[in-house]
């Protein structure tokens, strides 16, 4: 039935069609910028750099010409390496720290003598078998200067978190074309800009406005895409807009596998915007935007410019569709008890009286709990052991059959009865995780997949049931607020995968 509805939409509505594949195709990019990072700052084996050329490199009870030889060798981080220069020194390179043996007499791994310590004023040396360069190896975010290098992503979901408020209240004062045509013309060159900064703090300040902009294209696109679907469509068009994005993260794992120096990376994972910045200028407003501000003769030139797309011979009239819309705007009714005006509506708009608070609070906490579930099952993919570039790829390729298993499941049952099991069971897999031992890969990964298929389900429902759950002149806002609770969540998702170090199952908890 759901795909028929599907068929449906695509014979007899081909302008929604069009309009509808245009618009999510962008969100592809969307999933590619918030994932980026996995593979852009990597941290990977390094040690203390030595003062001068090497005669002679010991690891354990093996010898080897360069240091490139010793990385296939390295398990943990508390090895270290000696080095024998060539005026007779022998130093001890650890990770952060290095030391000068005392006695330089025969070269040794084990060394009982007194030896000084030195601080790392000759940088470090990186393992570059599996990455040329990340911005961690680029500017030396290791050591003490570790903090930044983990900063990079709650930083960026700090600018998503701001970009759905911002541009969620501005595509409700403004309209949701032009919103769409800044923040996809904002992805390309921002996207493309964060490849040729020049220090840390440049880069991050441009990642973060990249943030901004593709958490305010996902917000807007999906409010759009809403807008112009049909009902019969409305649940698979809207719940694939996050297919595209799990298809972001599957080109984030292909790029990452194929290109190892992370600007040249970040150059091909933003050209995929580019397609969509060519012709997003064509995208009409929606005729219920439009509608919302009064402006019928625009919403009647849209709907006439529908009807010859679709060759229908009759179009319909804003008049005869909309008469008890334009009689509820006119009076300024939101609801049977509720009143706004048409013009000025914020986040308080959002808590009125009691029954819309205790809904909106509700929907926050569903759109926090659902983003640290999902962020933290997917930037922890690429520590479960095993292909890191597979592993992301499956927990991006998983989503897939999740979205259609979520439609059908709320054609059949509804929304909410759709997401509450799924919500349970994605907890119930957390702790079923927690069971495994550790040495079983494959089972590991699996139940993983397992957990990102319960939440994915979860949260991608939610878009849908909170758009559906406001009216048109605050839909935006009451996405965007959402979507900024989403983000509190997706901030917090980075220090859940580096609590690992503290015990392994931290995340889980």
């Amino acid at each position: 039935e759901g795909f028929s509805s599907v068929k449906c939409f695509l014979s007899l509505y081909r302008f929604q069609a069009c309009v509808y594949f245009a618009s999510v195709f962008q969100a592809m990019s969307c999933g590619i910028h918030y994932l980026a990072s996995v593979f852009m700052a990597v941290t990977p084996n390094f040690v203390c750099g030595f003062p001068a050329n090497v005669s002679s490199i010991l690891f354990h009870n093996s010898s080897a010409t360069s240091i490139e030889d010793i990385w296939t060798l390295w398990t943990s981080t508390e090895n270290y390496i000696v080095v024998q220069l060539e005026n007779g020194e022998i130093w001890e390179l650890d990770q952060c720290s290095r030391s000068k043996r005392e006695v330089s007499l025969d070269l040794a791994y084990e060394y009982k003598g007194n030896k000084s310590a030195f601080p790392c004023s000759d940088g470090f040396l990186y393992d570059d078998t599996k990455w040329k360069s990340t911005v961690v190896t680029q500017w030396d975010l290791v050591c003490d200067r570790e903090w930044l290098a983990k900063l990079i992503q709650p930083t960026f979901m700090l600018g998503v978190l701001i970009g759905a408020v911002i541009f969620g209240d501005i595509a409700d004062r403004l309209g949701r074309q032009r919103v769409i045509w800044f923040t996809s013309a904002g992805q390309f060159v921002f996207g493309i800009a964060v490849a040729f900064t020049f220090d840390y703090y440049s880069f991050v300040i441009v990642r973060f406005l990249l943030a901004m902009v593709s958490s305010g294209y996902l917000v807007v696109a999906f409010v759009y895409v809403t807008e112009f679907v049909g009902i019969k469509a409305r649940t698979w068009a809207s719940m694939h807009v996050h297919a595209f994005f799990a298809m972001g993260i599957m080109v984030v794992a292909l790029v990452g596998f194929l290109v190892r120096t992370w600007w040249v990376y970040q150059i091909f994972l933003s050209i995929a915007t580019l397609p969509f910045v060519l012709c997003c200028w064509m995208l009409p407003e929606t005729p219920f935007w439009l509608l919302s501000e009064e402006r019928y003769e625009d919403a009647q030139k849209v709907i006439d410019t529908m009807a010859r797309w679709n060759k229908v011979s009759t179009p319909c009239k804003v008049s005869e569709l909309c008469s008890v819309q334009q009689d509820d705007l006119a009076s300024g009714r939101m609801g049977d008890d509720n009143t706004f005006s048409t013009k000025k509506h914020n986040i308080l708009d959002l808590f009125c009286n009691w029954q819309i608070a205790r809904r909106t609070i509700t929907v926050w906490l569903i759109w926090f709990t659902g983003s640290l579930g999902y962020y933290v099952f997917s930037l922890s993919s690429v520590s479960l052991g095993g292909n890191e570039y597979l592993n992301l790829f499956l927990i991006g390729a998983v989503e897939l059959p999740c979205y259609i298993i979520a439609c059908v499941a709320m054609d059949k049952l509804g929304r909410r009865n759709t997401l509450i099991p799924f919500l349970i069971l994605s907890a119930l897999i957390c702790v079923l995780i927690m069971f495994i031992p550790q040495d079983f890969n494959i089972l590991i990964i699996l139940a993983n997949m397992a957990g990102k298929f319960s939440i994915g389900v979860a949260f991608g429902l939610i878009y849908l049931y909170t758009a559906e759950l406001y009216p048109t002149i605050v839909r935006s806002l009451a996405v965007g607020s959402g979507s900024m609770m989403c983000r509190v969540g997706s901030v917090v998702a980075p220090f859940c995968v580096y609590l690992r170090s503290i015990w392994i199952f931290m995340p889980l908890v």
